[in-house]
This record gives C-alpha cells, structure tokens and sequence, in this order.
C-alpha cells in the first residue's frame, strides 16, 4: 500500500512496464548508434497506432546508452507546446546547454552557427541583430545545423524525439534541415510518430521518412506469448491459452490496451479468466478511459492534482499545479504520490517535476472537462505562471487557450511579449495569432493603435490583406518618423503582395512627405519606383510621371537608394544604359558597410548587369552576398545568387552560374521564391543547354510556377529560355511563339535595351529554322542599331553575328570580323567563342581553309575551357569538315570537372577550409569532401596543396 491505494494498480508507469516482442527493434536500434558512433549518420523513424509501444521502446534506447563519449538529447512533443517555436529543439539543446561554460558555448555558437542562439534562448549575441519574419526563420534553420554540426565534431549525437507528429512547426522544419544534410555526421536522429492522427505537417515528416538513410521502424502487435508475459506482470500469475486468445481478439495485440484491460479486470476484483472478461463490453480501447477514471474516482485530491498537471503540461513547476489545484503544498504532494503509485504519473528532473506517463492519459482528463472549465483553467493557469516568473511564451501558450479578446492589461502585455519573441524566431503566423487575442472586435480607439501596428507588421508576410487593412487603421495616429517610415514601407509591401501594386505606388506618392525626416522621405520614394516594377500598370504611370534624375551625388543613404533605384529601372533603356551604369558605379562606391540596404545595393548591381557590364555586376553582386550571407538575410541571399547566376552566365562561367543557382534555390525553398522564381529558372535553362544538359533543362523547365509569376517581368526571361529550349529540340514554331511573346511583353515594360535579354537574338534564330530571313535581319538590325547607340559592346557583337546569318560570302565575314572587333576585351567569353566558331565555320565555306582552322582550334578551346559541351561540338564538327584533327579530349584534368567539383575546388585553392566551404555554399561538409576527393583523382593531386597548379583564386581553371 502506497498513500491508502494498492501499488500497480494502474500498470502503465514506464519504468515498471516490460518491453516485449521488441528485440528486433531494438537490436535494429542499437546498430544505427553503433554506426553513428562511427561517423555514419543515421535516422531511424518509429511508426505505430497510440500504445504499441514506442515511448517505451526509446525509453530503454535511452537508458541503454552508454553516459560517456555520446551526447544523448531527448524531447517530447506535447500538444499544448504546439504553436510555439523551437520549443521541441529547446528541449533537446537546454540540458546540455547548461553543463557548457561560457568560452565552450562561444566556440559552438560561432560562425553560421550564431542564429542559432536566437532560437535556444531568444537572445542575441554581442554584434547580432536580431532579424524579422521569413529571413529569420531560414537563418536560425541554418545556425541550429551548424550548431549541430559544432556537437558532432565534440562527441557523436543521439537526437530522440517521441510523439514527433506533435511537434512545434519550427522544431519540425529544424528536424526536416537535418535530416537532408545528416550523411556522413556522426549523428543519429530517431523519431517517433503516431499514426492516424494529424500531424503538425505529414508532409515534413513524409520528407524525413522518404531520406535515403531513414530506417522506418513499425512495431507489430504482442504475440500470445508476449500477452501471457503481461499478464503475470500485473496478476503475478499466469492464465490460461483461451484467456490469451480473448485478450488478442479484444485488444489486437496492443500493449497499452493491454495493459488497460488487465488492469480493468484487477481494479474489478475479476481474475484473469475468459468468465471475467463480458464485464468489459467497451471496445477501440474505451476501457483506457474507464481504467483511468477508475483510479482517479477514487481520490478527490488527486483527481484535482492530475486535473491541474493536465491543464499546466508535463513537467510543470508543482507549487504552481498545487495552487491551480486550489491544494497546499503538502497534500498536492501527497496527491501526486498517490498518481505515481497508480501509475499515472512519474517523477522528472531529479523529483521536482511530475509528467504523465502516457499522452493518452492527459487527454482523457481534458476530455473530460467541460469547455468553459478548461478556458477558466488555461486564464488562471497563465497569471499562476505570469506570477511565477515564467516566460512569455508559456504564459501565452495557456491565454489562447481562453476565448478572445484578452481584456486585462497584464493578460496583453503577456501577449505582445510572446508575439515580439514569436517574430524574431521565424514564427510570424504564431505572432499574428497571439496578437489578433487582444483586439477587441469592434469600436476601436487610438489606444489600440501599438497593437494593430504590430498585428500589421506581423501579418505582412503571413495575411497581407489583413495587413494593409490593419496597418491602413494605424496609419493615422502613427507620426514619429522612424515608425512612421517603417508602417509605411510594409503597408506598401502588402498592397504589392495582394496585386495591389499601383495603390502601393500612390500611397507612397502621397504618404512619403508626412515622414519628418529627408532621408526617410528618400528611402519611401526608392521603394515607390522599385514597387512600380513589380506591376505594368503602375510601371507605366512612373514612367510617365517620373523625372528620374539620377545625377544627384549620393551623399546620404537615402540619396543612394534613390540613384540606384532609378539606374536599375534605366538600365533596362539602352539609350540611358551608360548613365545608369555611372549612378550604380556612385552608389556602390560611397556606400557605407551596415547602413546602406542591402536590397538597393542589389539593385545597383542589376544596373550594371543590363548596362552590359557583367564583369563589375559580379563583383558588386558578391560584395552584397558576402554582406548577405554574414548578416543571415537568406531571402535577400538567394535573389542575389540568382542575379550573379546570370551576370556569370553573360562571363561565360557556366559552371559558377549553374552552382550560383543551385545555392539560390537551395538556400530559398520554392514557395518563398513567390512571383520571382523564373528568374534563377531561367538562368538555369541557358547554363543548362550550353552544358550539354538538356534533360535537366527539361526538368527545369517543367517545374510548377506560381499563377502570379506570369504578370511579372522575370517571367519575360522564363519565356526566353524555354522557347530556346524548344528550338534546341528542333521546333521552331513552338520556340518562336514563347520568344516573340517574350519580346512583346519586354516592349510592354519598356525593357527594350538588347543588354537586357537574349530573347531576339533566339527569335532571330526561330525565324531562320522556319524559311524567314527578313524577320530576323529586322530583329538584327534592331539589335544592333540600339547597341550602338547605348555602347553595348556585348550585345553589339551578338547582334553583329545574328545579322551575319542572315547575309553571305564576304559581306557575312565582314559582320563576323565587325563582331569580333566590338567583343575584343569584352568579358563576355561564351559570346566570343560563339563568334569564333562561326566565323571560322564561314572563314572555310569561303575558302579560306587554313585561317578557318586556325579561329576554330581557339573557338574550340575556349569552348572546352568554358564547359560549353553543345559549343564545342560543333566546333569539334567544323573543324573535321576542314580536313583538320582535333586534340582527343580526356576524362581527366581540371576540364573534367563537373560545376560543384570546380567551385569547391577554386574555393579550397583561394585557402578556404571543408567547413568555410559549406557554410558559404549551404551543403554538408560531407558534400564537400566527396567533391574535394574527385577533384584530387581528376587533376590528379595527393591533396588541396596541389590545386594551386590549376586555380587561380578568384578566377575561373586554368
């Protein structure tokens, strides 16, 4: 006897239950730790109805476990912790946080791994800022991997994550990160889900499960033997093969139901024996609940104590669940012995906390509450803890618990406390909820107005209509400048994210004078022009009502946004494209590092790249990713990749343009892309083909698009790409409608520099394939003519060679010799060694054998030199056809490199280490190993040393 109630009369408490019909998965277990001990990462997910046993199969996986040389991190998913980030990964991290000193915990905390502290604690290191919304939630993913990572490298991990499928969004994602990049960590990651009930996201999970080392592990229902073996566990005798057979049919097997019917019958004073078992008529485990309440009708206390425990979470304080029981210290401790001799609840953390020792428990006792009961509870629950000291959050987790709106003062402040910590995790929906829980309905006063400016801030990324609408009611009582400005920016984002881009334009117009600061006012007019891009409707108004005077000095940040916003919306005219490149040459140079926004240094850049200056767009471009990456802004960081992506491609770097766009479309997931996915797309098509890769073209091509990206610009440069594609698979007529639409809708948006895209020059091409030599000679001419006029050398000779197609004789030779002469010097390699090979090609149909070798031999080496597969073959086949042999090319050399394998090595040539090469490039520093020790067997190296022979830093192979 134990506190007045039979001991075990309730068999569910863990450490007291026998693990049976087990050994397979366990013995399956005990090798993926062995493994992972020997730096082969793993994942192990265990899949089971409720009460098969996977709790308690990671219990003993747990305890197994040897104490020295392996870290072991355990979390378990509670619903009640559900909407609030990293709370799974803080359980995980928090204990063995707190064992490190504070040099260890900055050795680990360091590098890509930083953010990571903003999602263990929520503040900031020394010289962080702490970031907002989307940027924030794919940065802290980043730094808790690497902050893993740190672990690893200190003693193997063994990552144990039960009832998973109710785990926090944010801990579910961070899960999900590690588990793509685990290969070749010394870590183990084993989760457990429940099947049949909902879970936080199926899909995340699918995806960990779907992972090539997952190892899915589904525990089957007990065996006749397993059932006699409970059943002298909790009888201390055995019965009969007939009562087995009964219990089986009864329960299918499951252990937990088990357990419950057995302890049914026990509490009834009934023996193991079929007579007994008609008094259980419940089914599909209705005899749990029945086993439950039977232990707690038996105690008031200790019915109100579990009651409260049900209500707080596991491992709540007990001083604070004996007040919300109405109980003293001393009798809710006694209630609480009582529960654990029942087998309801066990001790945690050394005896100072109480959990229950089964999910299902907890959610019988709130089923059994009525509703009204359980809000009155969850209100008193977060004062008790508010006046506990606890932290926002889980005050907050208990008040959206209770109908809205929350009315007392201390109950919003809580709640506005939450919602700010909730933003800079990366969490904005769960801070839009938070918020939205202290708005009164209607009849709103200006005292509301500090929480629907940060209801509108929060919503901007998760509810953009409910944000304008907001921030809109804000705006008239808002007048200091800083936040004035910062209201206005976001209104005017949401308006472009709800398709409302010429409202976005106007209100700017319009709002931007009320800001009492110059410089503000600058920024707001900067991100007006930058927002009529975004719509050719308010594009068109723009133009039509904007002087762009983009001759100012640039003397203040505001000022600089200003020029580089009207060069990169100039740029895309040829007539003013040399201008254009002046003002972003201006900005970048007297930009200020940490002040200037990062986002119209980009823009600046663009200028460049549609001046037809690709050389001094790369290095701007790396400038702001170098800026980017360090400041963990992975939005900003992956639309500047794309935008390298194509100033690489114009270089003739495809290898660095096709590993620019896988890093932008790793880093940024597809569906945060949004409207401008097309354009790293299209970039990657162009690399593609001239890679000799038209299966991945294919695949890039067919990839589904957002319906909205078809009413933006970039989508131009998708139409572009794909209806070279097309003509590349020999259909010109499909080719020329996606190229003359292109071209049409650049006219549209007044993108009608030649710098700016190729779309012409392909048309010109279509027009060719199908018998129309005079359509293309007027795209030429065109061409070349604006060329001329903006000093576009590049696309100068582009132009010169596709008007050449169109002539013959010696009159195509002098435009070929015209176009080489415009690209001698020009960085743009591809386009030479494109004119190289026709040149040659024509120099020979004329006659001219000797010199025609001669152009071919360098057209095709540089083709070789720049990975141009499709360009050097028809070098290869123009040079046969004069009578000449080509030099055999081998599998081996820096040439035979693939892209990943060169970027990798030019960056361990220029000094970079395994570990600086995937935090710069966001790949496992397996990954980089693996192409490190392919690099060394094609150049032939022992090791990094040895690649300094090949590469230059900075540059592309030798």
């Amino acid at each position: 006897m134990t506190d007045g109630i039979d001991t075990d009369a309730f068999e569910c408490q863990r450490d007291r239950l026998t693990l049976v019909n087990r050994e397979e998965e366990m013995s399956s277990l005990t090798a993926l730790v062995q493994d992972a001990r020997a730096g082969s990462g793993g994942i192990a997910l265990l899949e089971g109805v409720v009460g098969i046993g996977k709790s308690l199969l990671l219990d003993r996986l747990v305890s197994a476990l040897p104490a020295d040389g392996l870290y072991v991190l355990t979390a378990r998913c509670d619903a009640l912790e559900h909407d609030f980030p990293f709370g799974v990964v803080r359980q995980l991290f928090e204990p063995l946080l707190a064992t490190f000193d504070e040099p260890q915990l900055t050795r680990l905390l360091s590098g890509s791994a930083r953010t990571a502290a903003q999602a263990l604690s929520g503040e900031k290191l020394p010289g962080d800022v702490l970031l907002p919304t989307e940027d924030m939630s794919y940065a802290v993913l980043h730094g808790l991997y690497w902050f893993t990572c740190n672990l690893a490298a200190e003693a193997p991990l063994v990552i144990v994550v039960d009832d998973a499928h109710c785990a926090d969004m944010a801990s579910l994602r961070c899960l999900t990160h590690l588990a793509r990049r685990i290969e070749g960590l010394p870590i183990l990651l084993v989760l457990s889900q429940r099947t049949g009930d909902a879970a936080t996201d199926a899909a995340l999970l699918g995806d960990i499960a779907g992972q090539p080392l997952c190892r899915v592990l589904r525990p089957g229902p007990l065996t006749h033997r397993g059932i006699g073996h409970l059943v002298k566990t909790v009888f201390g005798h055995e019965a009969d093969d007939e009562f087995h057979e009964a219990c089986l049919a009864i329960t299918g097997g499951n252990p937990l139901l088990v357990h419950s019917l057995l302890s049914v019958l026990r509490l009834g004073g009934r023996p193991p024996t079929v007579d007994g078992l008609p008094y259980v008529t419940a089914h599909d485990g209705a005899f749990f609940h029945e086993a439950v309440r039977s232990v707690l009708q038996q105690q008031p206390e200790s019915a109100a104590a579990a009651r409260a425990l049900a209500v707080m979470g596991d491992d709540a304080l007990p001083e604070v669940c004996a007040r919300l029981a109405g109980l003293d210290d001393a009798t809710h401790s006694a209630a609480m012995r009582a529960l654990r001799s029942n087998g309801l609840v066990s001790e945690v953390d050394d005896g100072r906390r109480w959990s229950f020792n089964h999910g299902l428990i907890r959610e019988v006792i709130v089923a059994d509450l009525p509703p009204d009961q359980l809000a009155e509870a969850h209100q008193h629950a977060a004062r008790l803890l508010l006046d506990a000291g606890a932290r926002a959050e889980q005050v907050a987790g208990h008040l959206l618990m209770t109908a809205p709106p929350a009315t007392e003062d201390w109950a919003v402040t809580v709640l506005r406390e939450a919602a700010r910590e909730a933003s800079f995790r990366g969490a904005p929906a769960l801070a839009v909820d938070l918020l939205r829980h202290c708005l009164p309905g209607e009849g709103r006063t200006p005292e509301d107005t500090p929480v629907l400016v940060e209801l509108g801030l929060a919503e901007a990324g998760v509810d953009p209509q409910a944000s304008v609408r907001h921030l809109q009611a804000a705006l008239e009582h808002v007048h200091e400048p800083p936040l004035r400005f910062r209201l206005l920016s976001s209104l005017a984002s949401g308006l472009i994210r709800s398709g409302q881009s010429l409202q976005a334009v106007r209100l700017l117009a319009e709002e931007a004078p009320t800001v009492r600061d110059a410089d503000l006012q600058r920024l707001l007019e900067g991100q007006r022009l930058m927002a009529s891009a975004e719509d050719l409707t308010s594009f068109a108004v723009t133009l039509q009502e904007y002087p762009f005077d983009i001759s100012r000095p640039g003397n203040t940040p505001g000022e600089r946004a200003l020029i580089a916003a009207g060069a990169g919306l100039c740029s895309v005219r040829a007539i003013r494209a040399q201008e254009s490149a002046a003002a972003a040459r201006r900005v970048l140079e007297s930009s200020v590092p940490g002040v200037d926004s990062p986002f119209f240094l980009t823009t600046a850049a663009t200028a460049l790249l549609f001046a037809g200056l690709p050389d001094e767009a790369d290095a701007a471009y790396q400038r702001v990713i170098d800026i980017t990456r360090q400041s963990q802004r992975l939005l900003l960081y992956g639309l500047c990749q794309a935008l390298r992506a194509e100033a690489q491609y114009r270089l003739g770097a495809l290898s660095e343009a096709l590993a620019a766009t896988r890093s932008a479309l790793n880093v940024v997931p597809p569906r945060h892309w949004g409207r401008t996915l097309a354009l790293p797309v299209a970039t990657q098509i162009h690399a593609l083909i001239d890679s000799g890769d038209l299966a991945g073209a294919d695949a890039a091509a067919a990839q589904a698009f957002p319906s909205t990206s078809l009413d933006t610009w970039q989508w131009n440069e998708f139409l572009c790409a794909r209806g070279r594609l097309r003509l590349t698979h020999q259909d010109p007529k499909g080719a020329l409608e996606d190229l003359l639409e292109a071209g049409r809708r650049q006219r549209q948006w007044t993108r009608t520099s030649p710098a700016v895209s190729s779309w012409w020059f392909w048309a010109g091409r279509a027009h060719l394939a199908l018998g129309a030599p005079a359509a293309a000679r007027e795209l030429a001419e065109e061409a070349v003519e604006r060329a001329r006029k903006g000093k576009l050398t590049d696309a100068l000779g582009a132009g010169l060679r596709l008007l050449a197609t169109t002539e013959s004789g010696a009159r195509k030779l002098g435009m070929l010799e015209e176009a080489l002469s415009a690209l001698d010097g020009s960085p743009a390699r591809l386009e030479r060694a494109r004119t190289l090979v026709d040149y040659g090609s024509t120099l020979h149909a004329c006659g001219r054998t000797e010199a025609a070798r001669e152009t071919l031999r360098q057209g095709l080496d540089l083709a070789y030199a720049l990975g141009a597969a499709r360009l050097h073959a028809q070098a290869n086949d123009a040079l046969l056809a004069t009578g000449a042999r080509p030099r055999r090319v081998t599998s081996s050399g820096v040439e035979s490199l693939t892209p990943s394998e060169a970027q990798v090595a030019r960056m361990a040539a220029a000094g970079g280490t395994n570990r600086e090469i995937a935090e710069e490039l966001f790949v496992t520093q397996r990954t980089v190993e693996q192409h490190l020790t392919s690099v060394y067997r094609k150049v032939k190296v022992s090791g990094r040393r040895g690649l300094g022979r090949f590469f230059d830093p900075g540059s592309t192979a030798k």
